[in-house]
């Protein structure tokens, strides 16, 4: 796969918003990694140092009235998105993601939509 997102930088944008997240009350999983380069099936690890060739970092964050957010970021330059909101709507999408900071925003994006806050 090309790889077009540094996923280094793309956890540096989670990290970056884990407090503020976790101050409005929404919990945060571990960050998980996949490697392109690990026999199939593909074990998500939590611990980036046992991956050497990552091809996507995926994050969940859950809130209040059992809404669930989880947000995948491929290298290749697109996430996918799935969401249970709290009026029980399910959302799937999988947008183009240019850059690590467009990922930033794609998560306040989300964050905002599926549980109905902001942390700024």
């Amino acid at each position: 796969m090309e790889r077009v997102i540094d996923l280094d930088q793309a956890v540096a944008e989670i990290a970056e918003r884990r407090l503020g997240w976790e101050h409005i009350g929404l919990v945060v999983e571990s960050v998980t990694w996949r490697d392109e380069a690990a026999p199939w099936p593909q074990a998500l690890e939590a611990d980036r140092s046992l991956v050497t060739a990552p091809d996507s970092v995926g994050v969940v964050l859950s809130g209040r009235d059992e809404a669930v957010l989880g947000v995948v970021l491929f290298c290749g330059g697109w996430a996918d998105v799935d969401a249970l909101t709290p009026a029980g709507d399910l959302v799937t999408e999988g947008p183009a993601v240019e850059s690590p900071r467009a990922f930033g925003l794609l998560l306040d994006s989300c964050v905002a939509r599926v549980f109905g806050v902001s942390e700024q």
